[in-house]
């Protein structure tokens, strides 16, 4: 079955195989074709993933009309410098938490003055789990005009597996509001 916004965002997406880097991408050129032709720009704020969801967009032509840019804060010193997440939201809620996407979200809108920011942080595996907050437990926040919307997510599979279907839930997050709009 072919990878579409929709089906990323569905919870049998969370369980199911992972999707290629080639899939990945394919989405990826979804987002800029739709949003270019909504005048819209976009950009990420990434922790788990590193990169890897600007890393898809860039891989697309055309994306230097909509992506703004990415903030890799793999370190909570960079959430909270650079993103402005604050200490208290990473000592009580901890960085894979609504809290934390949703301030990181905000900040990454902020810092680089995209219409739209989506924030990823969670555990990718295979270690890092803590109690209540398993291996594939991913937060995600899109912050836009419309306000933020914030979604977790438990993925199964390897670290890369989960890496990958979180940044195409991230691509789809993106997607759907656009097609929204």
């Amino acid at each position: 079955m072919a990878l579409t916004w929709e089906r990323a965002l569905t919870d049998g997406f969370q369980t199911g195989e992972a999707p290629t880097w080639d899939e990945v991408c394919a989405l990826a050129g979804g987002l800029v074709r739709a949003a270019a032709g909504a005048g819209r720009t976009v950009g990420f704020a990434e922790s788990c993933t590193g990169g890897l969801a600007s890393g898809a967009v860039t891989s697309q032509a055309g994306s230097s009309e909509v992506l703004i840019g990415s903030v890799v804060s793999y370190a909570c010193s960079v959430k909270e410098s650079v993103l402005g997440v604050s200490a208290t939201t990473l000592a009580e809620a901890g960085a894979v938490s609504e809290r934390c996407v949703r301030e990181m979200a905000a900040g990454a809108r902020r810092c680089l003055g995209a219409d739209a920011c989506v924030s990823i942080s969670g555990i990718a595996g295979p270690g890092g789990a803590v109690p209540g907050k398993p291996v594939g437990t991913v937060w995600l926040c899109l912050s836009g005009p419309e306000g933020e919307r914030a979604m977790l997510r438990h993925f199964s599979g390897d670290r890369a597996g989960v890496r990958l279907k979180a940044v195409a839930c991230a691509l789809a997050m993106h997607l759907s509001a656009l097609v929204e709009d």
